[in-house]
């Protein structure tokens, strides 16, 4: 076939490309020889940039693997640097092997931090083990290049578990009971219930949360393990006696404040690197097994399909605990990077915030390292949340303001004020629009403002306990 020949057969399949996939896919395999194949690939990725993205991103690791076998062919070797590097970590291992064999078959280097555990090649080339190049881009997969993970003699006295009873005992059900928890899927006789949350800055939310049965287990896992557990001291989010106001505490008065958001933060964390934490900290297959099932969830596919391995649930009590356990690594080297670099570093969650007192030499550099570490340790950020913020400008971290003290934002302070005058006025119902929940919201947002403003919040809660009494 010659190069008219494809493009006459792939320009009605373009007018589908979601339901053409596979066969635009084996086209451009098959015809990768032409002489003039360049034209062909240029007319189908102007048209599939985002039909590659969606699926890249998909529940589905069929659709991913498609995506992954299709960037050779569509992408220039520094656009599928970008897709790649996201997936050779994949959590499905044949999506992982097709990414890495993309990277081989590209020749991509040059564009990962170094694999410092183990020696450096002689003869630097693009897939030499260690030096600049993308092995470091595996960093943390194989076995045989970790060193033995030693259990720390500070570490607080843990629940002494052995086998699954015993792990049936701390959560309080019966063994027979823990394979029904750990079942897939969010239908009838599951652990879980799916539903869709607003999201603030638009859009929806998946969550994924527990029956009452499994959220019960899962909060005497929480207590009776995970709460024992050290996280690192840079960490804000789900941390006893830390909140949003002592993280922004650590970047007020900054010159320039960076804010880096991390993307699919809890379906990041999957069942083998739970697993992988429980056998950390000195538990055998059998109890790190039952533990990291009872924490995460297998998706299941409309077609009856049930996704593997599972991954931390958005709305399970376990998930931010094992999500901030897992990262201890990843801020441990985003700390060292940010003191490098004169700089503060705390996470909330999946809200990274570096500030810098004195403004900042190659800001570029700065973000190129955090975002190798972020892919070295198997996360991503999301790049259109990246935001910068100078003085001269209002500075935010996790919400509050932080240019001269922590503080609300001012329009926040008065559009809540102008709601409680007009509940005095017109009454609580006027300004609920429909809302079941608006005096909890009264209730919980002027907690919140006593929190960050002791003496305003105190003055608003009073306010609204007599609005609501009324």
């Amino acid at each position: 076939m010659d190069l008219v020949s494809l493009l006459l057969e792939l320009k009605p399949l373009m007018e589908d490309p979601e339901g053409n996939f596979s066969r635009i896919t084996g086209l451009l395999e098959r015809h990768q020889g032409l002489a003039e194949y360049e034209v062909a690939r240029f007319y189908v990725s102007r048209h599939w940039s985002q039909v590659v993205s969606r699926r890249l991103n998909s529940q589905d690791p069929r659709e991913r693997l498609e995506a992954v076998r299709l960037i050779p062919l569509l992408f220039p070797r520094l656009v599928a640097a970008g897709h790649l590097r996201r997936r050779v970590k994949d959590a499905d291992t044949r999506v992982a092997s097709a990414a890495r064999a993309a990277v081989r078959k590209l020749g991509i280097a040059d564009v990962s931090l170094p694999d410092t555990r183990i020696e450096p090649p002689r003869r630097p080339r693009p897939m030499a083990l260690g030096g600049w190049n993308p092995t470091g881009w595996f960093y943390g997969l194989y076995p045989r290049w970790r060193g033995k993970v030693k259990r720390k003699p500070d570490l607080p006295t843990l629940p002494k578990l052995e086998s699954r009873q015993d792990v049936a005992r701390l959560v309080g059900v019966e063994d027979a009971e823990l394979e029904a928890l750990m079942r897939p899927g969010s239908g009838p006789g599951s652990g879980y219930v799916e539903f869709e949350a607003p999201k603030r800055s638009g859009g929806v939310r998946r969550i994924c949360a527990p029956r009452e049965k499994l959220k019960s287990a899962q909060r005497a896992l929480l207590e009776g393990l995970l709460a024992h557990l050290p996280t690192h001291d840079a960490v804000h989010g789900f941390v006893p006696g830390r909140s949003t106001v002592t993280n922004a505490n650590a970047h007020v008065g900054a010159n320039v404040v960076v804010r880096v958001d991390l993307e699919d933060f809890f379906p990041t964390v999957h069942y083998r690197r739970v697993k992988g934490l429980f056998e950390a900290y000195g538990y055998n297959d059998e109890v790190a097994s039952t533990l990291a099932g009872l924490t995460t969830w297998r998706p299941r596919l409309p077609d009856g399909t049930v996704v593997w391995p599972g991954v931390l649930p958005q709305g399970a009590p376990t998930s931010p605990a094992i999500a901030n356990l897992v990262c201890r690594r990843m801020d441990a080297r985003l700390h060292a990077l940010a003191t490098k670099a004169g700089a503060a570093y705390t996470r909330y969650a999946d809200d990274l915030s570096f500030s810098f007192a004195k403004p900042p030499e190659k800001l570029g550099r700065f973000f190129w390292w955090v975002n190798a570490i972020l892919q070295q340790e198997g996360f991503t950020e999301n790049a259109p949340k990246r935001r910068v913020m100078r003085q001269a400008g209002r500075q935010r971290v996790t919400g509050l303001t932080v240019n001269q003290r922590v503080a609300i934002p001012r329009e926040e302070r008065r559009r809540f004020k102008a709601i409680l005058a007009n509940c005095r006025k017109h009454g609580v119902e006027s300004q609920a629009r429909g809302r079941p929940d608006f005096p909890a919201y009264l209730e919980g947002y002027a907690a919140y403002v006593r929190m960050v403003h002791p003496e305003l919040g105190t003055r608003w809660q009073a306010e609204v306990k007599e609005l609501l009494g009324r």
